[in-house]
């Protein structure tokens, strides 16, 4: 009977509430327990950076539901800073452990979900582990790098990689006040661009006061009496540094899995079906954990994004209540801002579509946002990755104003239809010179891509 089902939820943030509310809704009288290591659930944790620089005043706007919340509205079992470290598959139970008095709870599941996230990496370099080196993935993480920023004795921050956390929390603490140096190891920002949209965001922040170091790794963090003082590079230059924020990437927390003798997979993401069902059909996972793969090439990725996780969880929630919805995959579609330039793509880079067999072509433009006669208008520049033997869309990249976000999405819609360069450019898209130019950024961009296609 349902009542006597009991599903354990592992990671109590995107991914896993949002299965555990779905199975909710589903099934009320369904039994479920959520355990998450942190004492914040249900938050925005791409809010972080702009919580850091004070754009956002409080933790608790970044906060959707509280665990007192969850029990009391959702019906369901909330455990905060507990700590699951075991799986038995056998015996279909989990151990957690109570962060705070250290007391070890075992409870007894029908179907688990996993949901534990992702971590950063945390690179073998001497200083590491000095007071003032910080990472950004949990609210606690946000508090602390606040706090700290706000003592007037911080003046100088390095930020190790140039990521879009990297380049968020840049912005955010040029404009807190604080002398800011972005060290990246590759040889531009954000690789996946176009080479001269990378350098946009480049020129960006340099414009607006930010030291860009490329082409260089850290090599040691420096520090007096425990605490961070400077940072070192293999060019032998030394930068100042009252705060280092370590944004290189993150990996699966996927060792619970591991040990408990699930499949891992691609870049130690844990393989799972369609439904998001690993090797254990009673076991699902979803979220920055698990291996996802591409919409289009159909190979194992790996894009840790809350929207992916989203989806993922309420997927896994629909098919824990016995529904079958399938997960389509991803195009690795994603938007930031870097003070005053707008930057999104999707779908696959040129070299990404070599790699996968297409007949490439690309084409870029520029074009104003609104009417060119209208106050205000601002370039968009768009490039589009397209296969030149069938005219079919892969990938689009944007920078520029606010609309890139939206004309980005109008390709992410496109790419997933399988539309062709031609169909786009058929499109019946909205205008007004406020808005958009009568011949859209998109029509334009998708016009010049057509004279590229074999006929």
């Amino acid at each position: 009977m349902q009542n006597e089902r009991h599903v354990v939820v592992i990671g109590g943030t995107a991914a896993g509430l949002s299965a555990a509310s779905k199975a909710k809704r589903n099934l009320p009288d369904l039994k479920i327990t959520v355990f998450e290591r942190s004492g914040f659930v249900s938050y925005g944790a791409c809010g972080l950076p702009y919580f850091v620089g004070d754009m956002i005043k409080e933790a608790n706007d970044l906060v959707t539901f509280t665990a007192d919340d969850l029990i009391n509205k959702r019906g369901i079992d909330t455990y905060i800073k507990y700590e699951v470290t075991k799986i038995d598959r056998l015996n279909k139970t989990v151990t957690a452990k109570d962060l705070i008095t250290r007391e070890i709870k075992e409870v007894s599941y029908t179907e688990l979900v996993i949901a534990t996230g992702a971590s950063p990496f945390v690179p073998a370099i001497e200083g590491i582990n000095l007071d003032g080196v910080h990472y950004l993935r949990t609210v606690e993480n946000g508090i602390e790098i606040k706090r700290r920023i706000q003592n007037n004795s911080v003046k100088n921050a390095v930020i190790i990689g140039g990521g879009f956390i990297g380049l968020e929390m840049a912005e955010e603490l040029k404009l807190s006040g604080l002398n800011v140096t972005l060290i990246e190891a590759m040889p531009r920002l954000l690789p996946f661009l176009n080479k001269d949209f990378s350098d946009s965001v480049k020129d960006t922040l340099i414009k607006n006061g930010v030291n860009v170091e490329l082409s260089t790794t850290v090599t040691e963090i420096c520090g007096c009496n425990n605490k961070v003082t400077s940072v070192r590079t293999k060019d032998e230059k030394e930068f100042k540094a009252d705060i280092v924020i370590m944004s290189i990437g993150v990996k699966p927390n996927s060792e619970l899995a591991k040990d408990a003798g699930l499949d891992i997979g691609y870049k130690g993401g844990i393989v799972v079906n369609e439904y998001m069902q690993t090797s254990d059909k009673d076991i699902y996972a979803c979220g920055d954990c698990v291996q996802m793969f591409n919409l289009l090439t159909k190979e194992p990725t790996y894009v840790p994004l809350g929207t992916t996780a989203n989806k993922q969880g309420k997927i896994a929630g629909s098919n824990l209540s016995g529904e079958k919805e399938s997960f389509k995959g991803v195009l690795g579609s994603g938007v930031t801002k870097v003070f005053d330039l707008y930057i999104a793509s999707t779908g696959l880079t040129e070299e990404q579509a070599k790699k996968a067999g297409y007949k490439v072509a690309t084409t870029k433009i520029t074009k104003g946002d609104r009417a060119s006669y209208y106050p205000g208008s601002e370039d968009n520049h768009l490039y589009l990755v397209f296969d030149g033997e069938t005219g079919v869309i892969l990938g689009a990249q944007a920078i520029g104003s606010f609309s890139v976000a939206g004309r980005i999405n109008v390709f992410v819609a496109a790419i997933t239809a399988g539309m062709t360069v031609p169909q786009i450019n058929e499109l019946d898209l909205v205008y007004s010179p406020s808005v958009a130019p009568v011949y859209d950024p998109i029509l334009i961009a998708t016009a010049q891509a057509i004279k590229k296609v074999k006929r």
